[in-house]
């Protein structure tokens, strides 16, 4: 398995006299602007042939010997201001390079330093031959927040890598252990329930998705506390955790169960985005609840039609074993509500319905105040990180009902929505006092982009974090 430089092995802080210019070419090229360059570097440009305005150029250009002088380059179609580089040091040899263009925003300079750094950090530890390739440094553009953007890295890289971890490798106990080495790292406290104590400590819809695994998989729910003072604001991060999810007994066919081992990806989000807002110092006291699970066939597998309690006494009919993370959930976002944060935020990769509204690219936020899922998709849209509000519309919520229970976990017969109504789910175990938002995300990229290879995302870890580092709790309280 091949190491990861650190973040910081990816940037120079200055430039010397071998560093290269990276120039980014206009999108018209006029015969002014080739007169403006070095005549030998407009007639190389000019001896290319085809359009220099096309996307995803990268023309490397000689000096007087041969030797690179400068790179010539347009950005990636649909690149955004996070991945205009990204397709760069793939393309680049070894050595420093930097913007010639030195006007570039703060957001746009964060966004396209982090983009260079993802670029070279593929995932290769199940690889039996790696790719050693010395780090392309570029000289940290001006305006960029270099604290931010190795933050992100940082943060996306532990979602990555998390997600992208065969579940043979990442059961409950693993990925308890990813995060009490968060806790570890940035000294936290992590508390830890497993198997049957689930059922003592008030867990029981958590425990019965997931008693059916073997023992050594059994399900727990993990709480870590980072606390930066009394005074300061508490987040709580909640997590879906399911390991692996076969359907349960509502088994999923092949092509549905191929990536499952992404189900989990809330809970790698939750912990990226704690170790973003760590790594900057950021004024907040976290609460990160998972609920880690395996959703598997057995014998001892809850069944269509039990009746779950949960943590809150409501009881949920099961209509369906494969709408097994809301279940979890909803024991999560009640202790979380009972520990009175300021704020609850969870992610999860609850519905394929997210994907059929929005694609793979965009994300649903929900919330019950329509500011507050606004304000999170426009923190989203200035990093690069896209988030879609969608409404909780309330009327859609009476398609829960059971004739037995409480409500049940699906909306039979109301086929419509089903990210919404998976919100209004999640909704009925949330404190209406605290401020809460749901993540409906799919963690994960079905083809390769520069800087984005297919496998595990982190989609919403930079978004939430940005938004989370300028929120504040309302003067109202609560």
């Amino acid at each position: 398995m091949s190491p990861v430089a650190p973040a910081a092995a990816y940037f120079a802080t200055r430039t010397t006299k071998d560093t290269i210019p990276l120039i980014e070419i206009p999108e018209k090229t006029g015969r002014a602007w080739l007169k403006s360059l070095p005549s030998r570097h407009a007639t190389w440009l000019q001896a290319q042939g085809g359009d220099l305005g096309n996307a995803g150029l990268v023309i490397t250009t000689p000096g007087e010997n041969g030797e690179l002088e400068a790179v010539y380059f347009t950005p990636a179609r649909h690149a955004g201001a996070s991945w205009k580089l990204a397709h760069l040091p793939a393309a680049l040899p070894e050595g420093r390079y930097a913007l010639e263009d030195t006007r570039t925003s703060r957001d746009e300079a964060t966004q396209a330093a982090f983009g260079w750094a993802m670029a070279q950090v593929p995932d290769q530890r199940y690889q039996s031959k790696p790719t050693e390739r010395a780090p392309r440094q570029l000289v940290w553009p001006g305006n960029a927040v270099r604290d931010e953007a190795l933050a992100w890295i940082e943060g996306v890289l532990l979602t990555r890598r998390l997600v992208n971890t065969p579940a043979e490798d990442l059961g409950p106990a693993e990925l308890a252990e990813a995060a009490r080495d968060l806790a570890t790292a940035y000294d936290g406290r992590m508390q830890e329930v497993v198997g049957e104590e689930l059922l003592s400590e008030g867990f029981p819809a958590a425990y019965a998705v997931g008693k059916g695994a073997v023992p050594s998989r059994a399900p727990r729910i993990l709480a870590l506390r980072f606390t930066v003072s009394k005074s300061a604001p508490t987040v709580a991060l909640v997590g879906k955790g399911v390991v692996f999810d076969t359907g349960g007994l509502d088994i999923k066919p092949r092509s549905s169960m191929r990536h499952m081992k992404k189900d989990m990806g809330g809970s790698a989000v939750a912990l990226g985005v704690a170790k973003t807002l760590l790594a900057q110092g950021a004024n907040l006291n976290l609460l990160v609840v998972i609920g880690a699970v395996e959703n598997a066939v057995s014998g001892n597998a809850f069944r269509p039609g039990d009746v779950l309690n949960t943590r809150k006494g409501l009881t949920v009919e099961v209509g369906d074993t494969d709408a097994e993370g809301r279940l979890v959930l909803a024991d999560c976002l009640t202790y979380a509500g009972e520990q009175k944060p300021d704020l609850i935020v969870d992610f999860a990769t609850l519905t394929g319905a997210a994907r059929v509204a929005l694609g793979p690219d965009l994300m649903p936020v929900m919330a019950r105040d329509a500011a507050l899922s606004h304000s999170m998709s426009q923190a989203g849209y200035s990093v690069g990180d896209l988030l879609w509000p969608l409404p909780l519309h309330k009327p859609y919520g009476q398609n829960f009902r059971s004739s037995i229970a409480d409500m049940t976990n699906i909306t039979e017969g109301f086929p419509y929505a089903g990210s919404i109504t998976a919100g209004l789910f999640l909704e009925r175990f949330v404190p209406k006092s605290i401020p809460w938002a749901h993540l409906d995300l799919f963690c994960w990229n079905t083809a390769a982009r520069a800087g984005r290879p297919a496998g595990g995302e982190a989609h919403s870890v930079r978004a939430v974090a940005t938004f989370l580092k300028g929120w504040k709790p309302s003067k109202k309280g609560r």
